[in-house]
Parts: structure tokens; sequence; C-alpha cells
């Protein structure tokens, strides 16, 4: 069965603990504390590999973990980070939120490498904690803890043109007759089981990638049959071929057929019966003389509705070059901007709705400083690069959206006050 869904647990690496050591040599009475930091969790890392084309390795394991920072060691000696994971996926991998089917990464285009879950920061040795009043100290920071998420891996195949059309109406015979690409070709329904990628070369001009969408029936979107497993590839594609079986070799007909799957299309995603349609009238070497020209009532039928129709075999290879040069020209006429998935699911979102606790208070000493200290801030700061743009947009946000700016505020705070929390210091600007 071609693996294009998976869905996979992924887990960061904790950061590794501060160590509480303090510095005892021979002719040093007073060495002071000298416990090094923890090392840095790993990072779950998405990477784009060209050489895959399904997700064949994430049927067999599910669960992958980034290696945990070590402890800080005495000496100062600082411990080891912890070993990033690096999980490789096709091209047109979309990672999304397994229980609310939010985008997290679409790996097409540009991005190639995307971190999805950052490891947790090491904590701080008690090296850091000596003052004049507090010289012995015996404290050291914990490591941030891992982050975990379970996502949903969607392979979104990457092709030009998608060729479409009920069972058995010729799909992998033209496949196979106009790209490099060799499909099994049997008599039976269902014969494609996943969908083929081929490369149509054409004389004098740059080729495209088809994609033969494995046979829709009446009630795919709902569920039924195979297709509805593979409706998602269609959605990259930028010009849909729609064959249909002229001679009626099984009894179909197939003007009934275009509106039945057109029906199916708009009801999986609207934008994608807004798509160019081209409509090829295949096994026209099986109609015979004499009867009523199939070919004809269907472009009666469709043309008017600017829907090209072009008579083939797919068999003999008869008006396949028209049918190929029309659908470049398609291509040519729209701009070649590719579909990419934007993110609507932040993993770092996840640290402003987790009840942690926290507090706001103002400085015994300065009125104008209030510090904010607890569990959820330092987790916070333990995911977040506050030096980055992105980094500091999200602590805006944190801010904001977990209700520390209300209880600022509250507390009195005014323009130009000093926030303070572990080490860092921002002034207050509504």
């Amino acid at each position: 069965m071609f693996a294009d869904r998976a869905k996979i647990y992924i887990r960061s690496g904790k950061g590794g603990d501060g160590h509480v050591s303090f510095r005892r040599e021979l002719f040093v009475p007073n060495g002071g504390p000298d416990g090094g930091d923890g090392g840095k969790g790993g990072d779950v890392i998405f990477e784009v590999d060209k050489g895959m084309n399904a997700l064949t390795d994430y049927r067999h394991k599910s669960k992958y973990k980034a290696g945990d920072g070590e402890q800080g060691g005495k000496k100062r000696c600082h411990g080891a980070n912890g070993k990033d994971i690096i999980l490789k996926v096709p091209e047109g991998t979309v990672i999304k939120e397994a229980t609310t089917g939010k985008v997290i990464a679409d790996m097409s285009g540009e991005n190639t490498r995307q971190i999805v879950l950052r490891g947790g920061r090491g904590g701080k040795g008690n090296q850091h904690y000596a003052t004049a009043t507090m010289q012995v100290p015996k404290y050291a920071q914990p490591g941030q803890p891992a982050q975990e998420l379970e996502v949903q891996l969607e392979l979104k195949v990457i092709a030009d043109v998608g060729l479409l059309g009920f069972p058995n109406v010729g799909k992998s015979t033209l496949l196979s007759r106009v790209s490099n690409a060799r499909p099994e070709i049997a008599n039976y329904h269902f014969t494609t089981l996943s969908p083929h990628l081929g490369v149509v070369d054409l004389d004098g001009c740059d080729g495209f990638v088809i994609a033969d969408i494995p046979g829709l029936i009446e009630g795919a979107s709902q569920g039924v049959g195979l297709g509805h497993q593979f409706l998602r590839h269609i959605e990259r594609t930028r010009v849909l071929i729609h064959l249909v079986d002229a001679a009626s070799t099984e009894g179909r007909d197939p003007i009934d057929d275009i509106y039945k799957i057109n029906k199916e299309l708009e009801a999986y995603d609207p934008e994608l019966s807004k798509r160019p349609q081209v409509i090829a009238a295949n096994k026209i070497d099986a109609i015979y003389e004499g009867d009523e020209d199939p070919v004809q009532k269907i472009r009666e039928e469709f043309e008017p509705q600017g829907i090209k129709v072009f008579a083939i075999s797919a068999v003999s290879g008869k008006g396949l070059k028209e049918l190929l040069y029309y659908v470049k020209q398609l291509l040519d006429s729209i701009e070649k901007e590719p579909v990419v998935f934007q993110q609507e699911f932040f993993p770092e979102d996840m640290l402003i709705t987790e009840n942690l606790p926290y507090t706001v208070a103002q400085d015994a000493e300065d009125e104008h400083i209030f510090i904010i200290e607890g569990p959820k801030i330092e987790k916070m700061l333990g995911y977040t690069n506050l030096d980055s743009e992105k980094g500091f947009l999200f602590f805006q946000k944190f801010l904001k959206e977990s209700g520390i700016l209300a209880d600022l505020e509250k507390a009195g705070i005014q323009e130009g006050d000093t926030v303070r929390m572990y080490g860092f210091d921002f002034d207050y600007y509504k």
C-alpha cells in the first residue's frame, strides 16, 4: 500500500540540569561555587529528502525523540548538548497537529528544513548565583522540560498536471504513453492503488510533470471507494486533464461521469473545481463507424463552458500531441506559484495555554521595576530566543495572551517602567 499518510509522536530533548559544586583545592581556601551549566536539549527537525517518494518509513516506527542535554559538571564544565533528531520526508509533505488538523509546516518550495520542536534550554549551575550576601549558593537551575506533540504527516505530490477519471478509462495507459512512468495496467477497477508521477517531454519547449490520480467514483469525497484517499494529491496541480471513456465500453455515460467527478472535486475543495480543465475523450479507436459521434456530444456540452475537448486514443497515440501541447500552453498562461500551505499551528503556543503559576510584583527598592517570576516564565524563556525577531514577537504575544500584561497593569505599571524576569529587562510601553 502506498504510504502517503502517517501519524507519529515526536519529542524534543530535555535541557540538562545545572550542577551544584564548590571548588576545593589545596591552597585555595575560598574556592567558591563552580557548578557548570546543563546542556541544551536536542531539536526535532524535519528535512526534505528528494530521493524519497513515500512515507513508508513512518509506518513501521511511530515514536521519535531527540537527545536530552547532559547535566553540568564540576569546575564550571558545561554539559553536552542533546543530539538533534532529523526526520527525512519527501518533498510535498505537510506536517499537521494530529488533534486539530492545523498545518505546522509544509515541506515544499523553499522550505526544505524546519525545526518543529525546540529542545529545552539547559539549567544554570550554582556559579551564577553567588552574590555578596549569598557566597555559598546550594541551588542550581533545573533544565527546561521537553516538548512533545503528535503529528499527522500527509504527502501531497507535486505535479503540474493531474490526470482524473473513473476507474478503467485509460489513465495508466495514457501516462505510460506520454511519459517515462510505467504504472501497472490491467482491465479491472482500481488497478492503480497509488499516484504515479511521470515527466512529459515535448519537442521545442520545456516539459511538465503529470500525476495519475487513482480512480475516483461517486461519493469519493465522503470516503467511498479508494479515490478519496488520493484527492489531496490534486491540491498542488495547476491544470486537470479529465479523461473519459468516449466509446462507453463499460456502458457508462461520459458526460454524466464528468459532472459526477467535478461534483466530488467541489465537495472536497471548492477551489479544485475552479482549476483549468481539459477533457480527453479516450478510446476513440473503439467507436464504431456509423454510430452517433460521442465526442461531438461532449464538445457541444462542455466547450460552451470554456473547457476544451480532445479526441484521443491512449493505445494508438492518436490525438495525444495536440492534447499535450495545449496543456503546455495552459500551464504557460498560469502564473507558476507553487501551492504552499500556510502555518496554522505554532508548537510554542502551547506554552501560552499551559496552566503553570507565575507571580507579578513591584520591586521593594524601586517602584518603577516590576518582577515577573515562576515556572510559566522559566519555561517560556527556555524555548524562546529573545534575540530573534520571531522570538521577540512570540514573547510579546505570550505576555498578552497569558494575561501577564493585564496583571502588570493591575499592579500599577506605567509607560517607561521596567519589566524584569530572570536577567532580562524590558521597558514597558503600550
